[in-house]
């Protein structure tokens, strides 16, 4: 089912709520009216968010609860990502795992926002994804990146790596491996999450840190 509700008459942001849970899906979409410059849409499951979305064409900004009927794991988080049209989405979820979180990054989320973020948190959390940043708590920002003996990377992630730090498109690091392209996805998709990555590009930079040439 999809809801709409909206706040100010200039509003700014167009916004999905996408949670199963009707009390949480009423309190934010509430404070986010009370807060002006917000026109947000709700939805009670990951059909409807689709749908919402179909109709909207793009919404600003999603919250996704990870943990939604309907959801598939982080491939969910990624067929709502290109659903929307580039435009970020964010996990909404109570708990999630760093490697959840991480891998949903590498599959394009703009972020986690948990479900405890302080109500006067929430707007700054939001208005600093729109800013093009990605949002993560700070228990999950005071981690340190990982280094050359904790990294994690198998010798064939090392290998893949050393190829994207050398701008190889993936289709390209499978013909040199004698792989497929989808396998080689799979690893790049892998080496970010190990890493904390947020993209290819993003693994590329930190691959310098782990003394790769």
């Amino acid at each position: 089912m999809v809801e709409q509700m909206t706040g100010a008459a200039d509003t700014e942001v167009d916004l999905l709520i996408a949670d199963d849970h009707q009390l949480v899906r009423d309190l934010v979409a509430s404070h986010l009216r009370a807060q002006g410059g917000f026109s947000v849409t709700t939805a009670d499951s990951f059909a409807a968010a689709q749908q919402a979305i179909a109709t909207q064409g793009g919404f600003d900004i999603v919250l996704l609860d990870f943990a939604m009927p309907g959801m598939k794991g982080v491939q969910g988080v990624a067929d709502l990502v290109a659903a929307n049209q580039g435009k970020p989405v964010v996990l909404f979820s109570g708990l999630a795992r760093r490697e959840t979180v991480m891998e949903a990054l590498a599959r394009g989320a703009s972020g986690y926002i948990p479900k405890s973020t302080s109500a006067k948190s929430l707007p700054n959390a939001i208005r600093l994804v729109l800013s093009g940043e990605v949002y993560l708590p700070a228990s999950f920002q005071s981690a340190p990146p990982p280094g050359a003996g904790d990294s994690g990377l198998s010798p064939r992630e090392l290998e893949v790596l050393r190829a994207v730090r050398g701008g190889l498109m993936n289709k390209e690091i499978a013909n040199r491996m004698g792989l497929s392209e989808v396998t080689i996805k799979m690893h790049v998709r892998s080496i970010c999450t190990k890493l904390n990555a947020r993209n290819r590009t993003q693994a590329a930079i930190m691959a310098e840190s782990l003394g790769l040439d």
